[in-house]
């Protein structure tokens, strides 16, 4: 499975992972990582990288690490499915600092961002998605990062 690929997904699957939201928090937490994915491929400012990342996904290879992260999530608890995509975040943040450390800062920037959008996404304490509060930073991402920081 080819790290940068497969982590456009685990940078809101970790996030999903650490703190699930049923189902209504879920189909919230996909499309907020469906924006992200959807903006970063139409909008002219985006760093060159995080385009040829996002134009991969797209393609057999994306498909293919897709498919290498069912595979890989299958049978995993949600804990185990989160460190799983933490190790995917740290892999990809190390292939990018050697190969292409000029690019590697944006890169991990938009992934953070796909975090971050993803934890905002979702309201906790609620009923059928009404009420409740958005968790965002405080507990769902804040493990995440420091976790894929830690290295």
């Amino acid at each position: 499975m080819e790290a940068p690929s497969a982590s456009v997904l685990a940078a809101g699957v970790a996030v999903t992972a650490a703190e699930p939201s049923g189902l209504w928090g879920l189909l919230k937490e996909s499309f907020a990582s469906g924006t992200d994915l959807a903006k970063a491929k139409t909008d002219p400012g985006t760093n060159a990288l995080v385009k040829a990342v996002v134009a991969d996904f797209t393609t057999a290879d994306g498909s293919a690490a897709r498919d290498g992260l069912k595979t890989t999530f299958k049978g995993s608890k949600p804990a185990e499915i989160k460190d799983k995509c933490i190790e995917i975040l740290r892999q990809t943040a190390a292939i990018v600092d050697t190969k292409a450390p000029v690019d590697a800062g944006p890169l991990k920037f938009w992934l953070q961002e796909i975090s971050q959008h993803v934890a905002e996404a979702a309201k906790e304490g609620g009923f059928l998605g009404i009420g409740g509060v958005t968790v965002a930073m405080p507990r769902k991402r804040r493990s995440v990062r420091s976790r894929v920081h830690s290295n």
